[in-house]
């Protein structure tokens, strides 16, 4: 697959042939949403809490007596019918961990690059480097890359070359830079372009290749 490369004036300077193996791969959906639903449920904390009788405080007296008052019978003030009681079924704090092999993490991830590929999403930029940490020359790139569209900028690594470009894209709304090496499926399938300098597309090579 030959796909055109940009700079970041948004102008035609090369092209490219993408691996065929990563970006023509056979997309399997079923895959991309257990990959997809098993990065979100890893994502959960799992701290929410709630108190049930045995942890409210009080209910050691009957609240009164068993006959002649004319009301239900109680036996505690803790018991979940009351304000303040203790609750029946509620969650406790739980690991929401999903396990899943590298292989399919790895397959997952090259449906979705395939998808996105044939829905020309991605947009190939030979080199992605800003000499000063400036957001507004980086917000000026992405819109001649990838017009009024959110964009995922893969940053190929965490270098002193990249440190101005993650750092003038730390306040942008509409756009989130990631290392290449950090790719998932969420971000994949979240935004309207994927931008990728030629050493990204080397490093996504290294381990999907």
């Amino acid at each position: 697959m030959k796909v055109d490369v940009y700079n970041l004036k948004g102008e035609k300077t090369d092209s490219v042939d993408l691996p065929e193996n990563i970006f023509a791969a056979a997309i399997n959906v079923d895959l991309m949403h257990q990959a997809y639903q098993r990065q979100m449920a890893n994502a959960r904390l799992g701290t929410h809490n709630t108190k049930r009788r045995g942890e409210v405080r009080g209910g050691g007296a009957k609240p009164w007596k068993q006959k002649g008052t004319g009301r239900a019978r109680r036996g505690s003030m803790i018991s979940a019918q009351s304000v303040g009681g203790g609750r029946i079924h509620t969650p406790k704090p739980r690991s929401y961990f999903q396990a899943m092999p590298k292989k399919m993490r790895r397959a997952a991830l090259r449906s979705a690059l395939t998808v996105i590929a044939n829905d020309q999403k991605i947009v190939m930029v030979d080199s992605f480097e800003m000499k000063n940490s400036k957001t507004s020359e980086l917000s000026k790139a992405l819109k001649a890359l990838a017009g009024d569209k959110r964009a995922l900028v893969l940053v190929p690594d965490k270098s002193e070359k990249s440190e101005n470009l993650i750092k003038s894209g730390r306040n942008l709304a509409e756009a989130k830079l990631l290392q290449a090496n950090y790719l998932n499926i969420r971000d994949l399938l979240s935004f309207e372009k994927v931008i990728i300098p030629l050493a990204s597309l080397d490093v996504i090579k290294g381990y999907l290749g």
